[in-house]
């Protein structure tokens, strides 16, 4: 696979506002290349290795390592689309393309470098993900990345908690109390006042956030989640040209190239990284460490695109977030009986 910041003399640098997240996806592309050589090598290895505590302490630290690099690359999707379309010429609807393009390239050369001869997926996941990454695009257009990163994933685990309501799922007293604090925290947040987020990007960020429940309620239980990713994105790719038609098509080399960075880093290698991760992670651990994605967004969005965090962020940050958390710690969930 070729790295995208390359060490070629003949590579665009963006300049102004967007060389430091140049230079900051290029130390993520490292990283991403460094974590999965070590990964490989681990897997590659493991049927070997002695079933000691320097093994398992070694599993271990790569499981964190990996962890904490998809959680920040995921937030970093937020930051890089954020930036493309606040500070550079890039319309959304060519940020999207370009980042779905990249994505599927990127997540195709991954599978076809694990031995698979084809990549999966469906139309039906394809247009839930094109609906996803259209949505945060088009959202992103005005609202801040903390606060549009909170309510993506507000609507992500309202639509996966719904889900398992409707298929029988019973709730507990503090995973109730746990989802009602969540509610009040995302209602709290839409009310409105003169923090409140703009009406229209709120609602396309939900609508993002749904269609990504619902992506992955689809894929959920799939035999291969890389291949099937893969070849999703390549769908989606596909479904999102005619997007380039309704809307006049913009853009400059650094918009194009934080959308490249948002497919290929964040999302594609991201994914890639996450899918190795969650072997070595229950899937408590797996829902709780999620909770980091809006924290990271928004602390990378003071530092990196100088955006205030106002007492409403704050206060209705913890609340869903806190609320999120309770659902997820409890005790599991007891499924009803079949009548």
């Amino acid at each position: 696979m070729l790295p995208i910041c390359g060490s070629s003399h003949q590579t665009a640098h963006p300049s102004g506002s967007t060389t430091g997240l140049f230079e900051l996806a290029c130390a993520i592309e490292q990283s991403a290349l460094m974590l999965g050589a070590q990964w490989q090598s681990e897997t590659s290895n493991v049927r070997f290795a002695p079933f000691g505590r320097s093994s398992m302490t070694r599993r271990m630290t790569t499981t964190v390592a990996l962890t904490a690099f998809a959680m920040f690359a995921f937030a970093a999707n937020s930051i890089l689309c954020r930036l493309a379309l606040a500070h550079t010429t890039i319309d959304p609807a060519t940020f999207t393309l370009v980042r779905l393009v990249s994505g599927a390239v990127v997540l195709s050369l991954l599978a076809f470098s694990q031995g698979r001869r084809a990549v999966a997926g469906s139309w039906p996941a394809a247009m839930a993900l094109l609906v996803y990454a259209a949505g945060f695009s088009f959202a992103y257009v005005s609202l801040p990345a903390a606060t549009g990163a909170l309510l993506l994933f507000g609507a992500v685990q309202a639509t996966m908690i719904i889900s398992g309501l409707v298929s029988g799922e019973r709730l507990t007293v503090l995973q109730w109390s746990g989802l009602s604090l969540a509610v009040i925290g995302l209602t709290m947040l839409l009310a409105p006042g003169v923090t409140a987020p703009e009406p229209t990007g709120a609602m396309l960020m939900a609508t993002a956030g749904i269609a990504w429940g619902i992506y992955s309620l689809l894929g959920r239980g799939g035999a291969d989640p890389l291949a099937t990713t893969a070849g999703n994105f390549g769908r989606a790719a596909a479904l999102a040209i005619p997007l380039l038609v309704l809307m006049a098509s913009r853009w400059d080399k650094a918009g194009l190239f934080l959308a490249a960075v948002s497919g290929a880093v964040a999302s594609g290698i991201g994914y890639a990284v996450w899918y190795a991760a969650l072997p070595g992670l229950t899937a408590t651990r797996a829902a709780s460490v999620q909770l980091s994605v809006p924290v990271i967004t928004a602390l990378s969005g003071v530092l990196l695109l100088s955006e205030p965090v106002s007492t409403r962020l704050l206060l209705t940050s913890m609340a869903v977030l806190s609320g999120i958390a309770l659902v997820v710690w409890a005790r599991e969930p007891v499924s009803s009986p079949a009548k």
